[in-house]
């Protein structure tokens, strides 16, 4: 019998914060990590000292490394890995579900090799049937922690679910809206990341507020573009999980993104800029995955696509900048 309302999985900053969050008035939540060394330092320490350093955890958050003792205690599932780990974490998953297990999601990014969408993995190795959720829009972990104002979009086909877990994360200062449209979202969440990195390289190149606000406003429009053509809806992308998103992570320091741009915009290189950052950039993975789906299908992202030459073809970001104001004039 479920004696816990959801297991997060996955104890980086996002997992943790939305733990926190899920746990904020004295609800009871399970967050779970594959470490079982982290799972007893955050027993001991009652703080994430790596990711979000001097946030308590509270008291009604258990924690476990045993998805067997865990996953039985829940009804619902978040999933909050890195998106190289969500399929073998869903893997792990399978001995211990039930069909009333529930999944959600706010991982960000399309899956490393085969460059799917996140629930199309789901699919594969949970089967159809699943009730699911993603959550996802303009979000910085440490904010949410420390209840700061914050507003989320939780996509579901099921919309009883999708109220479900917008309730579920709603406080005083947490506000969740709901939607249908999951490929929308999903695809808000990865490729703003490519776009963010891009931003920080315009930056870090000191080309000012004209160039960040251009390579928002027409990175806004290969998103859309590659998110229609893959079934999401217009409307979507106009929203927090759109629009929102990109502007956040464009344009904060908090962006994991947005510092590797920014540090390849100064000169760095990409390992140096990685070795600086010291935690997963999605940007840099999704980048190669956006690139090859955009070909794939026929989109025309030139913006991703010069992110995808400087992180992977050996071009300087001053080459890519020089390619993009060199394309053919045209309508906006």
């Amino acid at each position: 019998m479920a004696v816990s309302e959801v297991l997060v999985l996955g104890a980086g900053s996002w997992g943790t914060a939305l733990a926190i969050q899920l746990s904020r008035e004295g609800r009871p939540a399970i967050l779970w990590d594959h470490d079982p060394a982290q799972v007893e330092r955050l027993a001991r320490e009652r703080v994430n000292a790596r990711y979000l350093p001097g946030i308590p955890l509270p008291e009604s958050l258990q924690l476990s490394a045993d998805l067997g003792t865990a996953v039985p205690r829940v009804r619902d599932i978040l999933v909050v890995v890195p998106s190289h780990a969500f399929r073998s974490v869903l893997q792990a998953l399978v001995p211990h579900l039930t069909d009333a297990h529930r999944l959600q999601w706010a991982t960000k990014g399309l899956e490393t090799g085969t460059g799917k969408l996140l629930h199309q993995v789901v699919e594969e190795v949970l089967g159809a049937e699943r009730t699911v959720a993603v959550v996802s829009g303009p979000t910085f972990a440490r904010e949410v922690a420390e209840g700061l104002p914050t507003a989320i979009t939780v996509a579901s086909p099921d919309e009883a679910y999708a109220r479900t877990v917008a309730q579920r994360l709603h406080s005083e200062a947490f506000r969740a809206y709901t939607s249908h449209d999951v490929i929308g979202v999903e695809v808000g969440g990865a490729v703003k990341n490519v776009l963010a990195i891009a931003a920080g390289i315009a930056d870090g190149l000191g080309f000012g507020a004209n160039a960040r606000t251009a390579l928002i406003t027409r990175g806004l429009a290969e998103m859309m573009r590659l998110g229609l053509a893959l079934g999401g809806q217009r409307e979507t992308f106009m929203g927090l999980a759109g629009l929102g998103d990109l502007v956040l992570t464009c344009t904060d320091d908090q962006s994991r993104n947005r510092r590797l741009g920014l540090a390849l915009g100064q000169g760095r290189s990409l390992q140096q800029a990685l070795d600086s950052i010291d935690q997963v950039v999605e940007g840099v993975q999704t980048a190669r995955e956006v690139h090859a789906l955009a070909q794939r299908i026929g989109v025309e992202m030139p913006i991703a696509e010069q992110v995808y030459q400087v992180l992977y073809a050996g071009h300087t970001p001053h080459e890519a900048v020089h390619a993009l104001l060199q394309r053919e004039q045209k309508a906006e």
